[in-house]
């Protein structure tokens, strides 16, 4: 034995019994084994369920112990129940860790009690009686509980706050944001999608099923699968109501106006979904509290309840990143905060390229010239929100908003000018930011007043070089609206709540035009001052068969001194139990609007800019509309008809958007719609079926044109919509068909198109494009990762088929012919989505 040898064997020797002590010491052992030798060596019989012990370890116990310290030493490492019976039997159960809470539920706003709500843990459920009163046994692992009721905004409860208390809690439970407004039909065309007693259609997105082509709940593109809403170019930016303008709806979010809706130039929602719970869409018979949007109010809501759990989420698709965090702060106070930004700095995807070339189709950011060429393209957009919650007592609420979105092109421009190399920086920059903050007092059970003031900031800049004239050229459009806002709400009886208030709105534009070469600068600001006054009252018969809407709002607009009064209705009757009728109409106005002055301004990307009316070329929109409809509702089975009567006017030729020979005239005008909405909706457990039909004749009257009456721009007479939704566990799969008549558009005359170097077009939009049809696809899959941790997968096909629609076209001459320049549609578009939720 060599000397290396001897030494690893002395080792050996010398460490083998601590090596020996670190293996037995402390060792595990199965509680199976331990209680088969504690019968063997003490005659003592266990008896037990399989599942008690089954895979349960002990470690090692001390070697002296009697058998009665055993017994209470295998109690505190089990965490198990060890009970003496006669004839040396010895019992193992689990030990009983559950315990009862109980409490009192009331509505947050008329402390009246609330029978019937459910209240959930993951292991069982009660409701409560008549007095509000519930009493729950929760188990040990159970964190929270879940509470529900028709009508109001589900409440997560920690478990905790019970252990603190000895007594029974009084838990309050958030309304949805309509009063008195029940719920005639739910489940429209996806689950979470209801219509309101006073017409309005109600989002929940904490529920939301599924749609065809979308895997996010994209909130401006969710409000699309509703009959009459719909986009003619595919952007959340140009959304139509009923035939109007985009510029013609308002957009809230919590209560704040907001005057840029998507990112990537209007192709997604700037909203994100995660901090956004519910969604109110309004088409006719507005609440007289709401003030603008001639043509429909979309009006995004955040969750109301102090959160008293963190929950959070983060996610991904071939578009943006997200994340977001909800937590409180305290007991009485919690925060959300979101924030989403583009992905294209780590990769680009398909997706990602697809909507990018689709936004710069035909602008000035990817034409070229012979000496000058366009490079470095790059784009970019964020958006960041919050909001606080802090309830300072059971009666004082207060909330605190803030939102700001960013879209940002740059690219650059290169040439060769008078044998020099230049390059400049060019840019376009769009960004919304706004804040609010909001109060509420409950004066009585029956009597609660609000007051919400807030600032909502615009801008779109954009800096555009001509290299070969040496020559930049700013352009700068500016929205700034501050509101303040006072509303008190009366609950008479359980059948009647009285609204009335006072709102302010202080609107500014300022449009600024700078030429560096030769030296130019335009700066036009311009200011509006709005008081309004607002009553109305809200009805529910007693035996729910008769829900009446009516109010009136008054309008001064100081600058022009215009008094303004504007009548609001909205009536839905029970005919029988299935079937059901509404009436609604109402009158609104509006101060701003968009207009394009030029189709190159704003690099073309986003020509639109907002102005103040002026009382003069720019006159106040105003509108009237009138509706009436029936609903059959049985057996899973919808049927819905509504027809509807609006005429729109003050409206300007340059806010249309013309690009025939009217393309350059500054006129005012009207329009005047007439359409009827169709919906066949049949829903079970697991699929829901839809079809959806749409007729409309929409017509302008321009009083100075050589045609006074002639096709809307957005008059799309016929559109049809084809949907499927299954749903089954944790998969949801969705289905769809878009079809609708092409849009008006206006041709050179055969045999004659240019006449001294201009088009010579035939009678304004006495053509149409081709129709539009598309098909798209969408599949989720939820799982979890581990225990609270839960994932979503998801894929979605936009335009799967591929079809080639055209959006709208213009003309140009080019050597003396007519050039036709169409704006497509995207193509096929698959997405991919992640998410993680907590």
């Amino acid at each position: 034995m060599n000397k290396r040898d001897r030494i690893t064997v002395l080792l050996v020797f010398l460490f083998f019994p601590f090596f020996v002590f670190s293996q037995t010491d402390g060792e595990e052992m199965l509680l199976k084994d331990v209680i088969s030798e504690l019968h063997q060596h003490y005659g003592y019989r266990f008896t037990y369920a399989n599942d008690v012990v089954e895979g349960v370890q002990v470690e090692s116990m001390p070697d002296d112990l009697t058998f009665e310290e055993t017994i209470e030493f295998l109690r505190k490492e089990t965490n198990l129940d060890f009970q003496f019976l006669e004839a040396n039997f010895i019992a193992i159960y689990r030990k009983d860790l559950s315990f009862t809470i109980c409490g009192y539920l009331f509505d947050s706003e008329t402390n009246e009690v609330l029978k019937s709500a459910t209240i959930n843990t993951s292991h069982n459920y009660t409701t409560t009686d008549s007095l509000g009163y519930f009493k729950l046994k929760v188990e040990e692992s159970d964190s929270d509980i879940l509470i529900r009721h028709l009508g109001y905004e589900n409440s997560i409860i920690p478990i905790g706050m019970f252990r603190k208390n000895n007594n029974c809690l009084n838990l309050f439970m958030a309304p949805f944001s309509y009063t008195l407004s029940e719920i005639t039909l739910s489940g429209v065309i996806s689950k979470g999608i209801s219509k309101m007693a006073d017409g309005s259609f109600s989002i929940n997105f904490s529920d939301l099923g599924i749609l065809p082509g979308l895997v996010e709940t994209d909130v401006l593109q969710t409000v699309q699968a509703l009959p009459g809403i719909q986009s003619i170019n595919e952007t959340v930016s140009d959304i139509n109501i009923r035939g109007g303008t985009n510029d013609q709806n308002l957009l809230l979010w919590d209560g704040i106006r907001m005057y840029q809706s998507g990112h990537f130039f209007g192709l997604i929602s700037m909203f994100n979904p995660s901090i956004t719970s519910n969604v109110s869409v309004i088409k006719n018979g507005t609440s007289a509290e709401y003030t603008g949007g001639v043509s429909g109010t979309i009006a995004m809501k955040t969750n109301s309840n102090v959160n008293h759990k963190l929950t959070g989420s983060a996610g991904s698709n071939f578009i943006s990143s997200d994340v977001f965090v909800d937590t409180p702060l305290g007991e009485k106070s919690s925060i959300q905060i979101a924030g989403r930004k583009a992905i294209n700095e780590l990769f680009e995807t398909p997706t990602y390229s697809r909507y990018f070339d689709r936004i710069l189709q035909n602008t000035e950011v990817i034409s070229h010239s012979e000496n000058i060429i366009n490079s470095n393209i790059g784009f970019d957009f964020y958006d960041t929100s919050l909001r606080w919650l802090y309830a300072i007592s059971d009666n004082d609420h207060l909330r605190v908003n803030f939102i700001n979105a960013h879209n940002e092109l740059l690219f650059h421009k290169d040439g060769i000018i008078n044998q020099v190399g230049e390059s400049k920086e060019n840019s376009l920059i769009q960004n919304s930011i706004a804040g609010s903050i909001y109060y509420k007092r409950n004066w009585s059970p029956k009597f609660w007043s609000t007051i919400q003031a807030y600032e909502t900031d615009y801008m779109l800049k954009a800096v555009n070089f001509n290299l070969s004239q040496s020559q930049r050229l700013l352009q700068e459009n500016k929205v700034s609206e501050t509101s303040v806002k006072f509303d008190t709400r009366y609950r008479y009886n359980s059948r009647i709540v009285l609204l009335g208030g006072y709102h302010f709105i202080e609107n500014g534009t300022t449009n600024t035009t700078d030429i560096d070469q030769p030296k130019l600068k335009q700066i036009r600001r311009e200011v509006i001052r709005e008081h309004g006054l607002y009553s109305q009252i809200s009805y529910a018969s007693e035996n729910q068969k008769t829900y009446l809407k009516v109010g009136a709002r008054y309008g001064y607009i100081a600058k022009f001194k215009k008094h303004l009064l504007e009548p609001r209705l909205s009536l839905n009757y029970k005919l029988t139990r299935h079937l059901d009728l509404n009436l609604r109409g109402e009158a609104k106005h509006q101060n701003t609007s968009q207009i394009i002055n030029f189709q190159t301004d704003f690099l073309g990307v986003e020509k639109r800019r907002w102005q103040l009316a002026n009382n003069a070329g720019i006159p106040v929109v105003a509108s009237k509309q009138v509706s009436f409809g029936l609903n059959y509702n049985n057996q899973g089975w919808l049927v819905s008809a509504e027809g509807y009567w609006k005429e729109v006017e003050g409206i300007t030729s340059q806010s249309q958007g013309f690009l025939n020979q009217y393309i350059y005239e500054k006129e005012t005008g009207s329009y005047e719609i007439k359409g009827l909405e169709l919906l066949l909706n049949r829903r079970d457990e697991k699929f829901s079926n839809w079809l959806s039909y749409t007729y409309a004749v929409n017509e302008y009257t321009f009083k100075e044109f050589r045609e006074v009456s002639f096709p809307n721009n957005l008059d799309i007479r016929h559109a049809v919509t084809f949907g499927t939704s299954y749903t089954a566990g944790n998969l949801k799969v969705s289905a769809g068909i878009n079809w609708f008549t092409g849009n008006p558009t206006t041709r050179p005359i055969v045999g004659n198109e240019v006449i001294d170097g201009a088009i010579n077009y035939e009678t304004a939009n006495s053509s149409n494009l081709d129709n539009y049809l598309r098909i798209d696809f969408s599949a989720i899959y939820n799982f979890i990762i581990y225990q609270d941790i839960k994932a979503e997968l998801g894929v979605s096909v936009w335009n799967s088929t591929n079809e080639q629609n055209v959006l709208y076209n213009y003309y140009t001459v080019q050597n003396n012919r007519p050039l036709e320049i169409k704006q497509n549609a995207l193509g096929v578009t698959p997405n991919l989505t992640f998410r993680v939720k907590l």
